[in-house]
């Protein structure tokens, strides 16, 4: 394996860096990595053996007419938020790892532009920036400042979503960015750089105290935002006019699924919802399916509810988690108008009696869905000397006729968004094996049919090679990129 490592800064900033982890507070300062610690040699560099593509059967997503190539336009890859690439990912052949270090700087959502460069909204302690990224080398090409954080208001940067978590990349390399001053910034991605187009204000639909979670398309071309304390709105993006409605005494932590027949699917901390537009643009509510919010807030969660983004199976399912005691469940649901009897189709406990939270979307796989556990990560502090998370990786399915378990692994994947190759038949998590004084993270490729890891690549050692909810991306040419608490990160096969 080669490693190629930044220069780091300062050990004073170090320091922040535990600071922020332990006591899960903002703090002003930047900070930057720590290096790699003294147990590195003690920790293997690759675990199994190199794969071979065994491509599986799904369905395809359409082609969103107001979204960037299908797969690589959203954090979760597509309007259907399946996480699932058509395409191939790396198969463990003499692979390479790439790092390259911003700061305290962790780009949540990264697509791809038509020219294949990496396109990322990067969170930082102070604020949000768009950095257009060179995909071989990962040095930023250019940024630009889109947020800045209130850190007079005692919100932790750590687990803040407001404004700087989700965009979208749109059919005309044209970044779509929430902010935290409450407008949506419509940003040129050009040879060189970005330029600002237009701006829309939504503050009409923001009460003071509330904030920007997350915004996407419908298949109109509207653009549909909601806010964390249960906003649900849409722009014209001819006028600018903003359309809004509220969800009273809910709270909404993750972004949301658009469909071609205009449904628009939100789950909050108590339901999920389908919502449609009117002739006027107006958000109006569908149908509403309560689920079991359990009785707290588990370890590893952003709210008492539902940790996902709705995901879209098919042409006729919707698939979320509750947050049930003593265990979570995956549930599907009709999702589709007209539906007279009742909506829900199938319900799965996963993961251990008292042990089983999530706080990522499900990874879509024909009709069956992947689930992640993130049970006891409550900050950077939880995956620090040897300690780690809940194991859990499992695979059920979610339709009529294959409804129930599939497979559980025991992989410990703390926080990362699961992505598939759906071309190469592996399953990729973020994993932090327990019992380790190095804190060494892996690239872990699961089997999607059997469960089985096929191989872990190291990434590094060390909390800043934790990704902190970031997710996986697969690029165009089969390369991952995972981005951490201080940068990112590209696996390639050799």
């Amino acid at each position: 394996m080669h490693v190629r490592r930044h220069r780091l800064v300062t050990a004073l900033v170090t320091s922040a860096l535990g600071l922020v982890a332990l006591a899960g507070t903002s703090v002003a300062a930047p900070v930057a990595p720590i290096p790699p610690g003294p147990g590195d040699a003690t920790v293997p560099s690759f675990i199994g053996r190199a794969a071979v593509d065994r491509p599986v059967d799904a369905f395809r997503v359409p082609q969103h007419p107001h979204m960037a190539r299908t797969g690589f336009n959203s954090m979760h890859d597509d309007a259907y938020a399946t996480d699932a690439y058509r395409g191939g990912g790396p198969l463990g052949r003499s692979l390479t790892v790439t790092s390259a270090t911003y700061g305290v700087v962790e780009c949540a959502t990264v697509t791809f532009d038509s020219r294949g460069r990496l396109v990322g909204l990067c969170g930082g302690l102070d604020g949000f920036q768009l950095m257009l990224i060179d995909p071989d080398t990962l040095e930023p090409r250019a940024t630009m400042q889109t947020s800045r954080r209130d850190l007079t208001s005692g919100s932790n940067p750590l687990s803040d979503l407001c404004g700087g978590a989700y965009f979208y990349l749109d059919d005309r390399d044209r970044a779509i960015v929430e902010t935290v001053d409450g407008t949506v910034r419509v940003v040129q991605v050009t040879a060189d750089g970005f330029r600002l187009r237009r701006t829309y204000d939504a503050n009409a639909a923001i009460p003071d105290g509330d904030c920007l979670i997350a915004l996407l398309p419908d298949w109109d071309g509207r653009i549909w935002f909601v806010t964390k304390g249960g906003g649900v709105g849409t722009i014209d993006r001819a006028t600018g006019r903003v359309r809004s409605l509220r969800l009273p005494g809910e709270k909404i932590v993750n972004s949301f699924a658009t469909d071609e027949t205009g449904g628009v699917y939100v789950v909050s901390d108590h339901a999920l919802y389908r919502f449609d537009a009117t002739s006027t643009g107006r958000p109006r509510v569908t149908w509403r399916q309560r689920y079991d919010r359990g009785s707290t807030q588990k370890p590893g969660q952003l709210s008492q509810g539902s940790g996902t983004t709705p995901t879209l199976v098919g042409k006729d399912l919707v698939v979320i988690t509750d947050n049930a005691d003593p265990r979570m469940h995956v549930i599907s649901y009709d999702r589709r108008r007209g539906v007279t009897g009742p909506r829900k189709v199938c319900s799965v406990a996963v993961f251990p009696r008292g042990a089983s939270a999530t706080e990522n979307s499900l990874v879509a796989v024909g009709r069956s869905v992947v689930a992640e556990n993130n049970y006891g990560y409550e900050n950077p502090s939880s995956t620090m000397f040897g300690r780690t998370t809940t194991p859990g990786v499992a695979k059920v399915g979610v339709g009529r006729g294959n409804c129930g378990p599939q497979w559980t692994s025991k992989v410990v994947a703390p926080t990362s968004v699961p992505k598939v190759s759906l071309r190469s038949g592996l399953l990729y998590v973020y994993g932090k094996p327990a019992g380790q004084p190095a804190d060494p993270w892996y690239l872990t490729a699961i089997d999607v049919r059997t469960g089985r890891t096929a191989w872990q690549q190291l990434t590094g050692t060390g909390p800043h090679y934790n990704n902190h909810y970031a997710a996986i991306y697969l690029g165009p040419d089969r390369t991952a990129y995972v981005a951490t608490l201080a940068g990112l990160l590209k696996i390639k096969d050799g």
